[in-house]
């Protein structure tokens, strides 16, 4: 039995590591894709864009990422490792959380936008930004990095409003092998509003949505502390993305 144990927690450790090792590659790329372009600013939402009765805008979004723990700052293999050993508990009470009512966003912002005089249209799929080609943008110009003309077509839409959320769990900063933070709960991505005749942004928010326990974090296995604020993040971020659009 102790062998059997053993062999699962092993079986456990080498897919959080596979899993991990993924992410960072995925992270190297982004930092190394971002060091050659700047990051989109904020651009404000251009009330004009949802106001006529003949403008109709898809609603969409990427697939949710997996609800996890991050802890960047962890660089090396075994330093991913080692964090991902120390924070074991906390990403098995993460597995438990749900998304809660993002999965309705779209339908929200759908609503709202109805309300403003534009027609909606909700895209059920979700969004795969790798199959859409980049757009060579000109500098400092508020326009979408990637080529969503076809959905224009596709769907009928005059305008895309697209929200990416890429990261939704808790994060926890490290040095090498030390934690220099208690973790926080963290929602990040963004939303936009698109012309897709001219690839213009008609809105751009940046999503970045942290929140720490109120209290001690470290209270296992249920994580009241960190629990509550992860349901607040969630919350904030919604609101984020909701209220530009709201009367």
């Amino acid at each position: 039995m102790p062998n059997e144990s053993a062999a699962n927690l092993r079986g456990e450790f080498l897919l959080r590591f596979r899993s991990l090792l993924g992410a960072a590659a995925a992270f190297a790329v982004l930092f190394l894709s971002g060091c050659a372009t700047k990051p989109q600013l904020p651009v404000a939402l251009n009330a004009e864009a949802v106001k006529g009765p003949g403008t109709r805008i898809g609603v969409a979004m990427t697939p949710l990422p997996k609800i996890d723990t991050h802890f960047p700052g962890a660089g090396c293999l075994l330093c991913i490792a080692a964090a991902s050993v120390a924070n074991s508990s906390l990403t098995a009470h993460t597995k438990t959380l749900g998304y809660e009512d993002l999965k309705q966003l779209k339908a929200t912002v759908a609503e709202l936008i109805r309300k403003r005089g534009a027609e909606p249209i909700i895209i059920s799929d979700g969004i795969d930004l790798r199959a859409y080609a980049d757009r060579t943008v000109p500098e400092g110009a508020s326009q979408a990095r990637k080529d969503f003309s076809s959905m224009q077509k596709k769907y009928g839409v005059d305008k895309l409003l697209l929200i990416d959320l890429q990261v939704i769990g808790f994060e926890r900063t490290y040095s090498s092998y030390f934690p220099t933070s208690d973790p926080k709960a963290v929602v990040r991505g963004s939303a936009s509003l698109i012309d897709l005749k001219t690839h213009v942004l008609d809105w751009y928010s940046p999503l970045s949505v942290m929140r720490a326990s109120d209290g001690a974090w470290d209270e296992p296995p249920k994580y009241p502390g960190l629990s509550n604020a992860y349901f607040q993040v969630i919350e904030l971020g919604k609101d984020e993305v909701v209220k530009p659009f709201m009367p």
